[in-house]
């Protein structure tokens, strides 16, 4: 069984949806969609096997956490 959806790419499975996890156990994120910050956060969830999207991640500009 893969741990992400890099390994089961890697072994042809094109239908993988990795285990729920709940969002207290990884980080929601403040950076802006689109910008670098945010694309390196979701590659590391990806890695980590870890859902892209946490409900509490920043969605646009008016959502700015400051």
């Amino acid at each position: 069984m893969p741990n992400s959806v890099l390994e089961a790419i890697q072994q042809g499975q094109w239908n993988y949806e990795p285990e729920d996890v709940a969002a207290n156990n990884y980080g929601r994120t403040k950076a802006m969609p689109g910008t670098a910050e945010k694309i390196e956060i979701l590659a590391e969830r990806l890695r980590s096997g870890l859902p892209l999207w946490h409900p509490a991640d920043r969605v646009d500009f008016d959502d700015d956490p400051r």
